[in-house]
């Protein structure tokens, strides 16, 4: 089991947080490689890339369930119970790309062209997500594995992974957008197609490291079919809260985004400058809520409760700290951030701004993450879904009345971050306090 000194944490989240930074770094590199290619590709691989990253967390939210699964069986030394929460995570994930596949290819076209005003940027948005939707299938087995890896704490293979998936993607975005060498120029397509030969790359790295590496010796992965009905609902139960946890999350931030475009070409733009930065911060708060996650599962999994305030005290503060070292370019020089992704002046200006303003707001996330994650690792599911759905009601709530009814500027929009931050933190931190949660868990 993980022990809980500061070294140790670190060892589990650094890897996922440089893994993080990697995935930032994707996501950068693409939107500069469009961003010189076409406006209209630049908007459009933000916005389908947030309609992808909304389908991505049903497979997030069932791998996460399992990974929680399998970390409280570790705590309990139940190996067949890890191999068995591993297997049925696979088939789970196996229907869902199908499912998504179908409606990617089949639905997806009519619900753009009656979500998206603009009609041209719907017809591009198309074309990126119905490439985009063939990485559903290596995400099957790309996440089951990670899953085990982030379960057991061995998170420097997912790293790897991550470098390999970062490396290809950068190498192919830029030949397949501008038509270099032997490929053809494909502009916006050509980003969708590099993005899913990376992440097919990246799932056969994980998939053969786990085939032939020593984890296979110490849980009985393969050995033999150990998925059973039981085993399905156990993973069903804790995953599908996190997936719609995910995909409510990742939905309303997508209607923001129409409600935005709906203001404007420059709002648009500008508020994907944002977005794109937005997620730098998140790569600390997001390592160190997967290692929160894994801890609070294998301890509560041993039944050792007095080590849970420990845990979370250690994980904020190193929250707080590297908040501080990734972020803190937001309010210092933001104008340089925004350049590495767009170079108009008018538009580094404003986005600039709505950097200042909402750099506060990554702090309060940090606290309040590991509060919601610690209900998330107990397993009580349930609960963080309903915290998810009550912060997010507030910032729908908000984003409404500042765009649509008091028609507010661009900068005093984003202030809903603030909205939604506190209310998930306090949601949280008041189960945590005022109820006796750990009497529910059945470990």
């Amino acid at each position: 089991m993980l022990e809980i000194r500061y070294s140790s944490i670190l060892r589990v989240a650094l890897p996922m947080m440089l893994s993080g930074f990697i995935q930032s770094i994707i996501s950068i590199s693409d939107a500069a490689f469009l961003g010189h290619y076409s406006t209209l590709a630049y908007d459009a691989s933000g916005s389908a890339g947030l309609w992808y990253i909304t389908l991505h967390m049903v497979f997030v939210g069932l791998s996460d369930g399992s990974q929680i699964v399998m970390a409280q069986n570790i705590g309990r030394k139940n190996s067949t119970g890890v191999a068995s929460a591993f297997q049925s995570n696979f088939v789970l994930l196996v229907i869902a790309a199908i499912l998504l596949t179908f409606f990617v290819q089949l639905l997806m076209p009519q619900f753009l062209q009656y979500m998206v005003t603009n009609k041209e940027l719907a017809a591009a948005e198309l074309s990126f997500l119905e490439i985009r939707s063939y990485a559903f299938w290596a995400t099957t087995i790309g996440l089951t594995v990670q899953a085990a890896y982030l379960a057991t704490g061995k998170t420097t293979l997912v790293l790897f992974a991550a470098l390999i998936v970062a490396v290809s993607n950068i190498i192919l975005a830029y030949l397949m957008v501008f038509g270099i060498g032997p490929f053809p120029e494909m502009g916006l397509q050509g980003a969708a197609l590099a993005s899913t030969i990376a992440e097919i790359l990246g799932m056969l790295f994980l998939l053969g490291t786990l085939l032939y590496g020593k984890l296979k010796h110490v849980y009985p992965f393969w050995n033999a079919i150990v998925v059973n009905v039981k085993q399905l609902k156990e993973n069903l139960k804790v995953g599908i809260p996190l997936l719609f946890q995910g995909l409510v999350a990742l939905s309303v931030w997508t209607v923001f985004f129409i409600w935005i475009e709906q203001m404007g070409t420059n709002e648009l733009t500008v508020s994907l400058n944002i977005r794109y930065l937005y997620f730098l911060a998140f790569i600390p708060i997001w390592g160190f809520g997967g290692a929160t996650k894994t801890y609070i599962a294998q301890y509560i999994g041993a039944k050792d409760y007095a080590a849970l305030p420990i845990i979370q005290r250690r994980i904020q503060l190193l929250s707080v700290v590297f908040l501080v070292v990734t972020f803190h370019g937001a309010l210092l020089y933001p104008e340089t951030l925004i350049r590495l992704v767009n170079k108009h002046p008018d538009q580094i200006r404003e986005s600039a701004q709505i950097l200042r303003i909402i750099s506060g707001s990554i702090i309060i996330y940090g606290l309040g993450s590991v509060y919601f994650q610690t209900i998330s690792g107990s397993g009580n599911t349930r609960v963080t879904f309903i915290v998810e759905c009550i912060a997010t009601l507030f910032y729908l709530v908000a984003a409404y009345l500042l765009i649509k009814v008091a028609e507010a500027p661009l900068h005093l929009v984003w202030l809903v971050e603030y909205v939604y931050f506190i209310t998930m933190g306090l949601a949280s931190l008041a189960y945590l306090k005022l109820f006796n949660w750990t009497k529910e868990l059945k470990v």
